[in-house]
């Protein structure tokens, strides 16, 4: 499987950055106390659960803001799947240094992991129905970039970016513009010919009423299965139809199988665990 590029760092690092001077303030009080500014070993970044491997640059990047010095393994590629008690990166060099990025690094990977393995357990879900799963913008505010990055890796496919990428007119936009033919009009008057217009629709009336106006995507939000079949049997040949809410892994699949092309899920990025993602430290230098 091919997986998506990680964000250019401009997009996180500011993240690192942020994270790094909240969590050391002026300074790791604890082991500048009790470990030899000299003193050095090894480190193994390792799962405790099985999940997919997510992040394993960002945590890099992490340990080389807070030391350039240290050497970083990787033993995984994003996108794989881990078993539990597996390392994922091993960390050698100074011992300050590697414990003083640990929790930043850990924060970041668990994050993103957590992510990717769900997102994988809902790719799994609706594989073979033809229907893809895609991400939504209920993301940690901050993170868009990474968390939409962690379910790509997972095997979704991103929704747009943010409000300037694409045109999606939802209840909120139809009822303040007059309706679906007037929000529809409005909007095909405003961007180019080339962009698509999605338009979230409540009945089989309104669809017809949206494509009519101009629309090719269709936003079927919190209707029933029987509702989705039913709407994907008249539309499916003439529109993207996409579902959504109230989305889960026990459902994900019943709803894949009414013909929809997809199925939007915002729990992956708002409700995703953290995996379970530890340090261990290996090996350490005396005091001198």
């Amino acid at each position: 499987m091919k997986h998506p590029a990680l964000p250019p760092r401009s997009a996180w690092l500011p993240l690192v950055d942020r994270a790094l001077a909240e969590d050391l303030g002026t300074g790791d009080v604890t082991s500048n106390a009790v470990i030899a500014a000299n003193a050095s070993g090894e480190a193994v970044v390792e799962a405790r659960q099985a999940l997919v491997a997510c992040g394993i640059a960002v945590a890099e990047a992490v340990f080389a803001s807070v030391d350039p010095s240290l050497e970083l393994t990787r033993e995984w590629t994003e996108g794989e799947a881990v078993e539990r008690d597996l390392p994922l990166l091993r960390v050698r060099g100074n011992l300050r240094s590697i414990l003083a990025a640990e929790r930043t690094a850990l924060n970041f990977l668990g994050r993103l992991c957590g992510i990717a393995t769900l997102t994988r357990r809902y790719a799994l879900a609706v594989e073979g129905t033809g229907c893809r799963v895609v991400d939504t913008r209920k993301t940690l505010p901050g993170w868009r970039a990474l968390d939409k990055y962690a379910t790509a890796v997972g095997g979704a496919e991103n929704h747009r970016m943010g409000l300037y990428d694409a045109v999606l007119l939802k209840d909120n936009h139809l009822a303040a513009a007059g309706g679906v033919t007037a929000a529809v009009k409005a909007a095909r008057a405003c961007v180019p010919a080339h962009v698509q217009i999605q338009v979230e629709v409540e009945s089989a009336e309104q669809a017809e009423e949206a494509l009519a106006a101009g629309a090719a995507w269709l936003l079927l939000d919190n209707r029933s299965v029987e509702e989705l079949r039913a709407l994907a049997a008249r539309f499916r040949e003439r529109a993207v139809l996409e579902a959504s809410g109230r989305v889960t892994l026990d459902s994900v699949r019943a709803i894949a199988e009414t013909g929809v092309h997809r199925v939007s899920i915002g729990a992956l990025t708002h409700s995703a665990p953290a995996a379970d993602v530890a340090l261990e430290v290996a090996g350490a230098g005396g005091r001198a």
